[in-house]
């Protein structure tokens, strides 16, 4: 009893969080509002699985690299020079390899032109196709919900495969004293968790914590993903704060966003187990600022972390068009059938087989079968044909014929006979290149999950 009276408490500890994805931006006068609460870290996520397979396919950053730079330059460089560590996860946006190195000659770049010194640690998130075979092969392996299970030929077909590493690889750098640390594909979470819970907070308050400052100020009202915030981790509680004197926390928002992509509102899984919210409470403390209590961490045995991969299935050629016709607009579905029937037709013996899909907007563009309106109520329509080949070329020709056969499809009431589709765009016609869809979303057993390639680099 006597030693937990005299135990010292932990001191507040403060994340700056910077915006919600790198190379979204953040002003600069919320930046050094930040910095004037001397937080002991600087962090942001990079990346996300939200804008498809094809990134991390190709090896292609969704963010732009001036817009990385611009970012990554303010951080360093603060980070540097007040001795404050700096951590981003998921580089490049999807955290493989080509991704990982595009982030990491940004930084040696501004390094250079800012003339600075620092330990850089490196985490690379690649996870060999022979580890992966040899898993599926110990039953360790199992699909996420909604999730074929994974097959041989799935992971052989994968371009790039990736584990979405925890916190201890950031541990095991943070240990070997790396000042700023650029990591691959990564738990949201983890990159703003792993110092506070190395240093000793509690894992619970920390990882949820983590999961609201992944995506900065979008927490707030009104919400940013292009805009910083600050959180302030305690030894039984934690508080958000924003850094815009337009913004602010409140009880609502900061909720909110916690449920935000989660399917269960109380229990988020991650790396090695389970964010536990069920006796989770917010509370307005006044200024904007919000005070969260009661999350808890329940660790998981066997460790399991979630491995992505994405392969080609083919290329992409896509027209954009509108429709004004009230004649056409009411016929429009049984047209599109009859059209994709005609082209069937005309190259039943070509062997293009490829796959047409038609995005009607004004009608259910956005969530087709289950756009619970039925009834189109707009005066006008927009058209996206989409055409997936073999190759490019069965992409453009297939794309060609459909949407000619459209543009002059003749249907019953149609008065004019100029053509039934308005083209924003010439050409028409746009080749869009590689097809991919992730072939591995499954959760992994790991025996150790420190064991993530690190290196460290003077720079």
């Amino acid at each position: 009893m006597k030693n937990q009276k005299n135990k010292k408490r932990l001191p507040p500890f403060k994340i700056l969080s910077t915006t919600a994805i790198l190379g979204y931006g953040f002003p600069e006068s919320s930046f050094k509002r930040g910095l004037s609460k001397k937080p002991d870290l600087i962090a942001a996520d990079a990346g996300s699985t939200d804008p498809g397979p094809y990134y991390l396919g190709s090896g292609k950053s969704f963010t732009n690299r001036t817009a990385v730079k611009r970012d990554l330059r303010l951080m360093i460089k603060a980070g540097v020079e007040r001795k404050i560590p700096v951590i981003i996860g998921s580089a490049g946006g999807s955290g493989a390899r080509p991704h990982l190195e595009w982030c990491l000659d940004i930084v040696r770049e501004i390094a250079r032109e800012e003339n600075l010194h620092f330990r850089l640690g490196i985490a690379r998130a690649d996870v060999d196709k022979d580890v992966v075979l040899k898993a599926l092969n110990q039953k360790k392996i199992k699909p996420m919900p909604f999730v074929s299970e994974l097959t041989p030929e799935a992971i052989f077909q994968s371009e790039n495969i990736v584990a979405q590493m925890g916190i201890e690889p950031f541990v095991k750098l943070l240990q070997k004293g790396s000042e700023v640390i650029i990591a691959g594909r990564s738990y949201d979470p983890a990159v703003f968790a792993a110092l506070p819970i190395y240093l000793g907070y509690a894992p619970g308050l920390a990882f949820h914590l983590g999961k609201i400052l992944e995506c900065a100020a979008i927490a707030a009202t009104p919400g940013s993903g292009s805009d910083c915030a600050l959180g302030i981790l305690e030894e039984d509680d934690f508080i958000l704060e924003a850094l815009s004197p337009e913004r602010k926390f409140t009880p609502q928002s900061a909720a909110a966003h916690t449920l935000y992509e989660k399917s269960d509102p109380y229990q988020l899984p991650g790396p090695g187990g389970m964010i536990d919210l069920r006796e989770c409470s917010f509370e307005d403390i006044g200024n904007g600022r919000v005070r969260v209590r009661g999350s808890k961490f329940i660790p998981a045995d066997p460790y399991t972390i979630k491995i992505e991969g994405a392969r080609l299935i083919g290329f992409r050629s896509i027209s954009i068009a509108g429709v004004r016709d009230p004649i056409m607009i009411t016929k429009i579905d049984s047209i599109l059938k009859s059209v994709e029937i005609k082209v069937r037709e005309i190259l039943k013996d070509n062997g293009n087989n490829g796959k047409i899909y038609f995005h009607v907007y004004g009608k259910n563009g956005v969530m087709g079968e289950l756009e619970p309106i039925k009834k189109i109520l707009s005066p006008e329509l927009g058209i996206v044909i989409e055409t997936i080949g073999k190759t490019q070329e069965e992409a453009d020709s297939l794309l060609a014929l459909t949407r000619s056969i459209l543009l002059h499809y003749g249907y019953e009431g149609r008065i004019s006979t100029a053509g039934n589709l308005a083209f924003p765009f010439s050409p028409s016609d746009v080749a869009m290149g590689k097809v991919y869809e992730f072939s591995i979303y499954h959760l992994m057993e790991i025996d150790d999950p420190a064991n993530f390639k690190t290196e460290i680099e003077e720079l």
